[in-house]
């Protein structure tokens, strides 16, 4: 089976197991955002399994009520982008804007779809770790003020007292997220050159990426032939009383194989 059809039927699962909606003006929509790893790229014939469920989506798109937003990777045009894809700078920038985007347009009763690559795993993990910890700013209140402000909370971990009355002032009571669909996440947001890998791991590990309870179905594609260190995978354990679905699953390859970037 394509990658094609497993994505529609994914879709179509969704539309079967539909839980309670809560009434409001508007139609429901489902908010995807799409996160690809480092170097990735839409090109005809060599994208990433999410730049080709990207494509999938555009194309239903125009059909359905669904809201996309696709992102790459790091990419190096040239020398002055080296030390983004050494240090991984962007995963900071990146989760506060797809943060902001995604506050802008979601309403009570829309759904929610992460779904990321290698480093795009690890951002959108940490995307669902924000909304977890912090909350989801509404969009009444989602001016980039307010989005560093959430990430400040999420980022800096301030006195939960503070960050309570933040959540309770300018955020939804309630965000579930439908579905965080991730192939092979990395721990490594940068490249794991001689004394400088640890340093960034310190720099990054404020960073939420376990399962929340707020996650209703959690899928994780696992290369299992993958022996390079800076593709040591990030797996979930579910937390107490965890009662969505999760799925982890070893596949034969590599970590290019298993998110479909036939060069890495």
């Amino acid at each position: 089976m394509g990658i094609a059809d497993r994505i529609k039927g994914l879709l179509g699962f969704f539309r079967r197991t539909e839980r309670h909606v809560q009434q409001h003006t508007r139609q429901r929509v489902d908010h995807v955002i799409l996160l690809d790893g480092t170097m990735s790229t839409l090109d005809e014939g060599e994208e990433t399994n999410v730049g080709l469920i990207y494509k999938l989506l555009a194309e239903a798109s125009a059909s359905q009520r669904i809201g996309i937003l696709y992102e790459a990777g790091n990419q190096w045009s040239d020398w002055s982008k080296t030390l983004d894809i050494i240090e991984g700078r962007g995963i900071n920038r990146q989760i506060q804007r797809t943060y902001g985007w995604l506050a802008s347009r979601y309403r009570p009763g829309d759904r929610i779809f992460l779904i990321g690559y290698s480093r795009g795993a690890y951002a959108a993990r940490s995307l669902a770790g924000v909304i977890d910890r912090v909350g989801l700013v509404r969009a009444d209140c989602a001016t980039e003020r307010m989005v560093r402000e959430a990430y400040r909370h999420y980022q800096f971990d301030t006195d939960p007292a503070t960050a309570s009355e933040f959540a309770k002032a300018y955020c939804h009571p309630d965000v579930p997220i439908e579905m965080v669909g991730v192939f092979d996440t990395v721990k490594s947001l940068g490249f794991r050159a001689p004394f400088v890998w640890k340093w960034e791991e310190v720099k990054h590990s404020f960073h939420n990426h376990e399962l929340g309870h707020h996650v209703r179905h959690g899928f994780h594609a696992l290369a299992l032939d993958e022996n390079r260190e800076a593709f040591t995978p990030v797996l979930w354990s579910c937390p107490d009383g965890y009662d969505g679905l999760v799925e982890q699953v070893w596949f034969r390859g590599s970590h290019g194989d298993i998110g479909g970037q036939l060069n890495g």
